[in-house]
């Protein structure tokens, strides 16, 4: 997703490794994992801190007792909520205790976090950003790769309005190697409606250069250029582009002016004709927008009209959201037959929660939602979803299909709804989070794993397709049904003859022996020495959510 820039995650920093932001999908934020822990050996057993700030290694004081004690706290109302800001004066060692107790209490992996002195650390995001585990995957990753902040206000606007600041569409980063560069970056898909679509720029569209520097360029000062035409920061602020348009191998001069966006999460809906009958397709590309709800269910009752014997849903885009959005889909599809008596993922938190979450509430699956939700719908909720009743799906996947767009895949699959494959090894989040505001940031934690009804939810390193590079390296239950089609920018997203779409028809009346040879992108470090593909989002569009929107 275009536009929302946050500190340490920059455009060039996802695409250039040599920056170190990020190295994985998914994950980086404030703070960063590069963060040097000054702290991070200062563990000891002596009773207290020699600073005498009142740390005590091991103990954990309840997190209530720094809750809202604020460096500087905010004053007025929430314009969200309506209520009053909780905040009361503290210091920064107030919020760095809340962060350590809260953490000790909540984080998926408590007991691999090192006991650092809150006190060795004057800014409460960097102290964050050392409160997580420095585990390796299989595949020699970090185990938690998606450990990030936002500004509250921010969070809660993005998540009502899905408001960002860009030109109106999603870049797509190709790069080869561990060090780009070279590398290509691609319009990969162009919201119809704002700069990008008015200036003519179509999927496929590749930057050439960005106010005059080379998209190669590899200086400071260059970087710092390409950032901030890729990624604006304000309404208004104009860069000039030249693109390289593969249709005609000619450049093309563009003056983008960014303005406030947003993306329209189903964004495309349709019923393609076939000798075996009616295949729909939907590409779905934001689980974290509560409108999504809405437009999910016109979707589906388009495609219930139209009798569709077969769905292809697109989620090569979608990074995540609202796993209650997540199950809804689900049920839409599979409809009542193979869900009944089931559930669609069940919440795993830290040995301290084995009963209740750490809200206090009793755990219990989140099932297949049948009815629109109170928070998601323009109404009250309480609506009968419509469904499809499918006994197959076939997904189109990228490297940042992710978290609740997972739990989609993973959800079917656990109840014998058959789900098939197209395109790359997704991004392996089977995490998610309750973020809390604590005096005006929101804070991202790993907090659980979720679980399917035949109770897998082990995929660290993605799904991805039995032909696919790595499928032997995987658990066998993350490997699915279906064919490693790399991103075609040379086609609409819709269009029959788009690779991955073309695949998926094929595949629907021949089978596994109608896959193309195997071109899907898996996730580094894996394929060291081939290319890669990465969709800029903001971590908070690479999530799974529990609970609902904040209240309008």
């Amino acid at each position: 997703m275009t536009a929302h820039k946050v500190p340490t995650h920059s455009l060039l920093g996802v695409t250039m490794l040599v920056l170190g932001t990020l190295t994985a999908c998914g994950g980086g934020g404030s703070g960063g994992s590069d963060v040097a822990s000054s702290g991070a050996s200062s563990s000891s057993s002596s009773s207290s801190s020699s600073a005498g700030d009142g740390w005590i290694p091991g103990v954990y004081p309840p997190e209530s007792e720094y809750q809202a004690r604020c460096e500087n706290p905010r004053s007025g109302t929430d314009p969200i909520t309506g209520q009053p800001y909780p905040d009361v004066q503290g210091t920064t060692l107030d919020e760095n205790f809340w962060l350590r107790s809260w953490t000790n209490d909540w984080y998926l992996w408590y007991s691999e976090v090192p006991d650092i002195d809150p006190g060795t650390y004057s800014d409460p995001l960097s102290y964050f950003a050392v409160l997580k585990t420095s585990a390796t995957d299989a595949l020699g990753e970090p185990e938690d790769k998606f450990h990030f902040t936002e500004p509250t206000s921010e969070w809660e606007q993005l998540t009502l309005n899905a408001a960002d600041i860009g030109y109106g569409l999603t870049w797509a980063y190709i790069y080869s190697g561990e060090t780009p560069p070279p590398r290509q970056i691609y319009a990969a898909y162009v919201w119809p409606g704002y700069a990008a679509a008015g200036a003519g720029i179509q999927r496929g569209y590749e930057v050439v250069s960005i106010d005059g520097v080379s998209i190669n360029a590899n200086d400071e000062t260059s970087l710092d250029t390409l950032n901030e035409g890729l990624s604006p920061t304000s309404a208004g602020e104009s860069h000039q582009f030249v693109f390289l348009d593969p249709q005609t191998n000619t450049d093309v001069t563009v003056t983008l002016q960014a303005a406030q966006v947003t993306e329209t999460p189903v964004a495309l809906t349709e019923v393609i004709s076939t000798p075996s009958g009616p295949v729909g397709y939907l590409l779905y590309n934001d689980l974290a927008v509560a409108s999504s709800e809405q437009e999910l269910v016109d979707a589906i009752n388009t495609l219930k009209s139209a009798n569709v014997t077969d769905l292809v849903l697109d989620l090569r885009y979608n990074g995540g959201g609202f796993l209650a959005i997540a199950s809804e889909l689900a049920y839409m599809i599979a409809g009542p037959g193979p869900t009944a008596g089931t559930y669609f993922e069940e919440e795993i938190f830290n040995g301290k929660h084995p009963a209740t979450d750490p809200t206090g509430e009793p755990i219990t699956p989140t099932p297949f939602l049948t009815a629109t939700q109170p928070g998601f719908s323009t109404q009250n909720g309480g609506a009968p979803l419509p469904y499809l009743g499918l006994s197959r799906v076939f997904v189109l996947t990228g490297t940042d299909t992710c978290s609740a767009s997972e739990a989609i895949m993973n959800g079917l699959n656990g109840v014998g709804v058959e789900v098939i494959q197209i395109g790359s090894t997704t991004c392996g989040k089977p995490y998610g989070f309750y973020p809390p505001d604590n005096c005006g940031t929101t804070y991202f934690s790993i907090e659980f794993q979720g679980d399917n009804w035949a109770g897998f939810g082990d995929y660290p390193d993605g799904f991805t397709p039995q032909n696919s590079s790595i499928a032997s390296l995987l658990d066998p239950k993350a490997v699915l049904p279906g064919c490693s089609v790399a991103d075609d920018f040379g086609h609409a997203l819709g269009d029959q003859n788009e690779g991955r779409l073309a695949a998926a028809l094929a595949y629907a009346s021949g089978g596994s022996a109608s896959c193309p040879t195997a071109s899907g992108l898996a996730p580094p470090p894996t394929l060291q020495a081939s290319q890669r593909s990465m969709i800029h989002k903001p971590p908070w569009r690479t999530i799974r959510i529990l609970g609902r929107p904040p209240a309008r």
